[in-house]
């Protein structure tokens, strides 16, 4: 199942790692990045590398947020070990720049015994030019998912945080996602997690636009993320009712039909309840 909720845990801080697999979200970023302070890289990478040892395959999706330039190479060398899902990638602005990077896993994932491939790739859309090669970054090798960095993005645009213009730059990042072929977007971080009315609100509508997960600063957002990002019980009802009809429909040799309120069902409606109930 795709996570709904990633949740950022800073990588030099055992404690929070302690607890980050019970913590209810569907994957795991150990940061190594921006939480982390420069001086204490070197020991996020050794307590990165031990806490990804200890885990299961049946816990929370595991991944790292590695540093960008030559500091991700040392964050490759320690971290890259089962049961590792994949790799956040910050600060990056074309396809070029993914494909030496999936390149690079390879080595890394030969001497852990990974099936070749197997890590993958998720670049944060942070800065303008990234933004203009979303759909390069999106096809590139290894590539599952975009983040929108709508802090970083922002300051750069001088785009306030309130804008209107945020639903825009948003479906940027879905439609790419789509004609790549790769899983829908992850939302941006909100730094609020208080406030949890309103964090629901904005998730939501988020969900409305084609976003299905979203990154947790916080634990407290987690359940947010869960319940917001996830079809309705009205809307997995009305899949699993199209669903029965369609195949109906098709047996009688039909391949549209109306459904009980009147409207017209095709492929086109059978693919939405199908990605519903996915």
């Amino acid at each position: 199942m795709l996570p709904r909720s990633y949740l950022f845990v800073p990588g030099d801080r055992d404690d929070m790692l302690a607890k980050a697999a019970t913590r209810g979200a569907d994957a795991v970023i150990v940061d190594l990045e921006d939480a982390v302070a420069p001086d204490q890289k070197a020991d996020a990478r050794i307590n990165a590398s031990r806490w990804i040892a200890a885990q299961t395959e049946t816990g929370p999706e595991i991944w790292v947020r590695i540093n960008s330039g030559t500091a991700g190479l040392s964050d490759l060398a320690a971290v890259i070990r089962h049961p590792l899902r994949g790799l956040m990638l910050p600060k990056v602005n074309d396809g070029v720049t993914i494909q030496l990077i999936a390149e690079a896993l390879e080595p890394f994932e030969q001497a852990d015994g990974m099936p070749e491939g197997a890590l993958e790739l998720l670049p944060i859309i942070e800065t303008p030019m990234a933004l203009l090669n979303v759909f390069a970054i999106a096809s590139a090798p290894r590539v599952r998912q975009l983040m929108l960095g709508a802090i970083d993005l922002g300051a750069s645009l001088g785009v306030a945080a309130e804008s209107d213009a945020w639903p825009t730059l948003q479906l940027q990042l879905v439609v790419a996602s789509a004609a790549a072929g790769i899983e829908p977007p992850l939302g941006p971080v909100n730094p609020d997690f208080e406030d949890m009315e309103q964090l629901e609100s904005e998730t939501r509508r988020l969900y409305d636009i084609g976003y299905r997960s979203r990154p947790a600063i916080h634990p407290r957002q987690v359940e947010v993320f869960n319940d917001a990002l996830a079809p309705t019980a009205a809307e997995v009802a009305w899949a699993v009712h199209v669903l029965e009809e369609y195949e109906q429909a098709l047996a009688a040799g039909q391949g549209t039909f109306r459904d009980a309120s009147g409207n017209m069902v095709d492929e086109a409606v059978v693919k939405v309840a199908r990605r519903i109930l996915e």
